[in-house]
């Protein structure tokens, strides 16, 4: 039996798609015969095939209007949304130490980037009648790290239970919303952070992503996720094959979750 995920001629947006599990993406969704439209703040000077880039800062609401009408510009339409864009720029030090600011930081970052592209696009995907949206949330929501991540765990759940309010909305007229929670993905930052923790306790990377491991309490798999690995997991659940799933969360977190 063939499993072409039938794709060919499929045009997707992909958010922070040059580094980390972004760019995964690109290269998964482009390798499937998807034409792609991916965005970051500074893009490579050249591309793949069937790959375009648009510089853009998405969060903000210029940044995001920059990128939809790059999307109609460059693709004429789009079937297929990928909010990547995540992460957390705020210090450690518990809630006491997050100020309005930032507050802010993590809810653009990490909810209204989405919010806003998904307010500009998904008239479009309505009107066509079909479409998929995939919001990339972070098992931080369930499992927050109160020393560091509070504001970043706090958006992410902002943006599970907008996406779950979202798919009930729009699945009837055609257009899919599904989440990907990955936990630890062992991305160019990550492994950046193993090496800084790592020297800062005396010991080797390996001893660094142990470090890591033990902060998240622990990964029964015995190792972060590959970006490629969360990139097929989101190449499949943006096909025709998964035509059927919608307004459901998918954990790829190697057991870290110890609850069903």
């Amino acid at each position: 039996m063939s499993f072409d995920l039938q794709l060919a001629g499929r045009r997707a947006l992909v958010t922070a798609g040059t580094k980390g599990t972004g760019a995964a993406v690109v290269l998964a969704l482009s390798g499937a015969g998807v034409t792609v439209l991916a965005t970051a703040r500074t893009v490579p000077e050249t591309s793949p095939d069937g790959v375009h880039y648009v510089a853009a800062d998405v969060t903000t609401a210029e940044g995001c209007a920059v990128v939809a009408r790059a999307v109609i510009e460059r693709l004429g339409g789009v079937d297929i949304i990928v909010n990547v864009l995540g992460g957390s720029s705020a210090p450690p030090g518990g809630f006491a130490a997050l100020t309005d600011e930032e507050w802010f930081k993590e809810l653009n970052l990490n909810l209204m980037s989405a919010v806003r592209l998904d307010r500009a696009l998904l008239p479009s995907m309505i009107e066509q009648g079909s479409g998929v949206v995939i919001h990339v949330t972070s098992i931080q929501h369930v499992l927050p790290l109160p020393e560091a991540t509070t504001g970043y765990a706090a958006a992410k759940a902002a943006l599970s239970t907008y996406s779950k309010s979202l798919s009930k909305e729009v699945t009837p007229k055609g257009v899919r919303v599904v989440r990907v929670s990955p936990g630890w993905i062992e991305t160019e930052a990550a492994v950046a952070l193993a090496e800084r923790l790592a020297a800062d306790a005396g010991t080797d990377v390996e001893g660094g992503r142990q470090i890591i491991m033990k902060a998240l309490g622990g990964i029964p798999l015995g190792r972060p996720a590959k970006p490629q690995e969360v990139a097929d997991l989101i190449t499949f659940l943006v096909s025709p094959r998964a035509g059927s799933i919608s307004g459901t969360e998918y954990t790829i977190d190697g057991g870290t979750i110890p609850t069903a």
